[in-house]
């Protein structure tokens, strides 16, 4: 990770630095809210590499494989400790039953946000891409050409944006200072990280996120932003080490 460093243009004046904000990489001080963002483990529709989306489809279970990847991800979580107020999860079967192995590590309760839900599939749900492409390529084209665009029966990513944005107002609202893990899916999780980034919603299709992998972001205040508060991504994607090491709050 890119170690907090003083920006270079040292000689910037006063009216650059309030426009920036902060310098270099440096957060705005003041507490920040962090959230630990887990994808859950894998099902059958993720082996199968199916649409799978919220409660409005199949809503398979872990397989055992996606259970051995949520109590991998639990042990790595582990060491966090009392440095975590609660476990939020989306109201979704595969993201509650990864739940309920995180919070069960860290002796905590679970929370449901609905915000955090996978996006809805509609028609296309439990059905691989290449089915997709076959039965419905005028709607497949549609979808990938526009953010506003749903599946027949589902959602567009703008839909899901506003629902994830909002889930993230509570979340920071009802926690402030503290650390959250939050499980959740593909696309909220990447809708969170590009939001963190100020990135335009778009980059959600430059990202991959892996099952039971783990993304660190936190949201520092700021009245200098749009909302008062300002993202800062510190870890993305990424696996225990499968060693028997917990998660080193130093590294955020």
């Amino acid at each position: 990770m890119i170690e907090e460093i003083e920006s270079p243009g040292a000689a910037r004046t006063d009216r650059e630095q309030d426009q920036a904000g902060h310098r270099g990489w440096s957060p705005p001080t003041g507490a920040p809210t962090t959230l630990v963002l887990v994808r859950h483990g894998v099902t059958k529709h993720t082996a199968a590499k199916k649409f799978s989306g919220g409660l409005g489809g199949d809503n398979p279970p872990l397989s055992e494989e996606g259970l051995a990847q949520a109590r991998a991800a639990a042990d790595w979580l582990a060491g966090l400790g009392d440095r975590v107020d609660t476990v939020v999860a989306s109201p979704v079967r595969r993201t509650r039953e990864t739940a309920e192995v995180v919070a069960d590590a860290l002796g905590l309760p679970v929370e449901v946000e609905p915000g955090f839900a996978e996006m809805e599939f509609g028609d296309w749900d439990g059905l691989t891409f290449a089915e997709v492409a076959e039965q419905d390529p005028e709607g497949l084209d549609a979808w990938l050409g526009s953010l506003d665009v749903p599946p027949p029966g589902g959602e567009s990513f703008r839909e899901v944006e506003r629902r994830v944005l909002g889930g993230l107002d509570r979340v920071l609202e009802q926690h402030p200072g503290r650390t959250v893990v939050v499980v959740s899916h593909v696309t909220p999780i990447k809708t969170l990280v590009a939001h963190t980034m100020g990135a335009p919603l778009d980059a959600v299709f430059r990202m991959e996120l892996s099952p039971a992998s783990v993304s660190v972001v936190s949201f520092y205040p700021d009245d200098k932003v749009p909302g008062g508060v300002r993202g800062s991504m510190r870890l993305y994607n990424t696996l225990p080490p499968g060693n028997g090491a917990t998660l080193d709050p130093g590294r955020w």
